[in-house]
């Protein structure tokens, strides 16, 4: 046996075997040379003394260790090369220095990290055609991960598949230059949009091209507009020249509550209105029988639903969804907060292989479950992150006023009654406390609506309708529109409490201050929930002006003169009787045959 000692030189020794004596008293200790070679003891019972496990031999020179293509550029994105042959790693290190030249600063529009492997391979000389006209991103993209080698090369080895973040800079880029079909760039030019937010500039540049997108953006940003146009355009482009049948739509839009629903169904009917595409809204709480009228008109081509409401149909064969070519699933995060995701996940099932579909999730934020079930539905994910400057917006003032319990509601009444608050979003976290409030309100003359989940749609609706015409001044609302809801000319936001998450501060102050305009946050934080601030603070990345309120803003409000107004909705219907229209699915019956 070979073996290099510390002094780097070799020796061999070749011994004859030990025999040990078959006796019970106790040896002693047998010292035998470091590179004693020993044969098999001449009697089984024999004591063999435990020798230190020699090294293994050095791996031969001529065999290279795996090729990490981490070692040479991206630290987080390894790929592992099992027997690579001799010209392989050569080939490997000319894959990050091809795309160095894309990264010189006249080209760079945006900052990018990759995470992770996860990207079909796309073609360099489309990607750099749509930098010459939009100036995106230059990404060393998924041209970075070469195509597995032959078999004398080696077979290459990906980690554990995962998407790639991009966290971009925005950029200002023009509708026009994505080169959309005529109706729907007309259509984007008659609501009088020319520029694109930064999570469409970003997010176009990937969806027109037919991967699926996992986007993080704050509500507000132009995410809807986003794979709307994504999903239009493509219809457009693709028209089915066979046979369509009733029920059998080609895109649906899940969105967690029915103000989000109706707010994207508005906005496809304003992106479609020069083509004959067809948008069906499905939500809860509106009757049944018409939404199932709109399906049946005519072939659907985009459905835009709640989860519950969407199962009802599919439960009761209206609706098939074998053909869907895109899914978008919006405020994924919101879904996994309300318990939705197992009604998304039945939804899902439904829908064609992810590999015969496209995936487009958009999420406020990227926790590990988003990220989970993002893997599970998109193929191959690009998940873009828009990270603004600032958390709020700087065209909101925010104030927080520390008061006690008793003091609140003075407080709020005077604060409405000053000059300047023409149009008030007040929000309260639980629905019993927001009736209670809206209906104080109103019996001391204020012209105020009530929205939570107990409110029947159709009532929603109006409410909504009237706070935008300025019939009514206040709006008194949990979290259900705290997401999702643009109404314009919105002065003040008052939170009356404090959110449990911080992330619905952000979503409830940014109700104001919107396309431009200035508006006020005011918050109240009493003994109970003072302690929420801190959470606020961090998220915002700033300290919050905290003070109290002057004398004035804590007199007494005048007696009330008005009767109640506002009931509470959310008692249980009489037994014994059938549902009322739009409350629950369709009667029983066959299924509607096909035409």
């Amino acid at each position: 046996m070979h073996k290099t000692d510390e002094n780097d030189q070799q020796a061999t020794l070749e011994l004859q075997p030990v025999s040990i004596p078959d006796t019970n008293l106790p040896l002693a200790p047998v010292e035998l040379p470091v590179d004693t070679v020993l044969t098999e003891p001449a009697s089984a019972d024999a004591e063999v003394p435990t020798l230190p496990e020699p090294e293994p031999e050095p791996e031969p020179v001529t065999d290279p260790e795996p090729v990490l293509v981490s070692e040479m550029e991206p630290e987080h994105l390894t790929i592992a090369l099992a027997e690579p042959a001799s010209d392989a790693v050569p080939e490997i290190e000319s894959v990050v220095p091809e795309q160095a030249p894309e990264l010189e600063p006249e080209h760079v529009a945006a900052e990018i990290e990759l995470v992770a492997p996860g990207l079909e391979h796309v073609d360099t000389t489309e990607q750099e055609a749509i930098a010459e006209t939009i100036e995106p991103v230059s990404v060393a993209e998924p041209d970075a991960i070469s195509e597995p080698a032959d078999d004398a090369q080696g077979e290459t080895m990906l980690a554990p598949p995962a998407p790639v973040a991009l966290t971009v800079v925005p950029t200002k880029v023009q509708f026009s230059t994505f080169n959309l079909e005529p109706a729907l760039e007309k259509a984007i030019s008659e609501l009088g949009y020319e520029y694109c937010t930064p999570i469409q500039a970003q997010s176009l540049r990937y969806t027109l091209r037919g991967y699926d997108v996992t986007g993080k953006a704050q509500t507000g940003t132009g995410k809807t507009a986003a794979f709307l146009i994504t999903i239009i355009n493509d219809l457009l482009k693709n028209p089915i020249q066979d046979t369509r049948f009733i029920g059998e739509p080609r895109a649906i839009v899940l969105a967690p509550t029915r103000e989000l629903v109706q707010q994207i169904a508005s906005d496809a009917a304003n992106l479609t209105k020069n083509t004959d595409l067809h948008v069906v809204t499905l939500v809860g709480g509106e009757d049944y029988q018409k939404q199932l009228r709109q399906v049946d008109k005519r072939p659907v081509d985009i459905v835009v639903a709640t989860p519950g409401r969407l199962i009802d149909f599919l439960q009761q064969d209206h609706l098939y969804l074998g053909l869907v070519e895109l899914l978008v699933i919006d405020e994924a995060d919101r879904m996994l907060d309300m318990g939705f995701i197992p009604q998304v996940r039945t939804i899902v099932s439904r829908t064609p292989h992810k590999d015969c579909r496209q995936t487009l999730l958009f999420s406020a934020t990227f926790t590990p479950e988003i990220i989970e079930l993002t893997s599970r539905w998109a193929m191959d994910p690009i998940m873009i992150e828009i990270q603004p400057e600032r958390v709020a917006t700087d065209n909101v003032e925010q104030l927080v006023y520390l008061v006690t319990t008793e003091d609140k509601y003075k407080l709020l009444y005077n604060l409405i009654a000053a000059e300047g608050a023409d149009r008030v979003i007040v929000f309260n976290n639980r629905r019993d406390q927001v009736r209670k409030l809206a209906d104080n309100l109103y019996r001391h003359g204020v012209s105020c609506g009530l929205l939570s989940g107990e409110v029947a749609q159709n009532k929603r609706v109006r409410t909504l309708e009237e706070f935008r015409d300025g019939t009514i001044k206040v709006l008194v609302a949990t979290d259900v529109a705290g997401r999702g809801l643009h109404i314009d000319d919105v002065t003040h936001v008052i939170n009356y409490s404090l959110p449990e998450e911080a992330d619905d501060y952000v979503h409830r102050i940014g109700r104001t201050g919107r396309a431009g305009s200035v508006g006020t946050s005011i918050s109240f934080a009493c003994e109970e929930d003072s302690f929420l601030l801190p959470n606020i603070e961090k998220t915002l990345g700033q300290k919050l002006p905290c003070v109290y309120p002057d004398a004035s803003l804590l007199a007494e409000p005048p007696p009330f003169s008005r009767a109640t107004h506002f009931k509470d909705e959310s008692k249980p219907a009489r037994s014994g009787g059938s549902s009322r229209p739009g409350q629950g699915r369709s009667g029983g019956g066959k299924p509607r045959p096909r035409r």
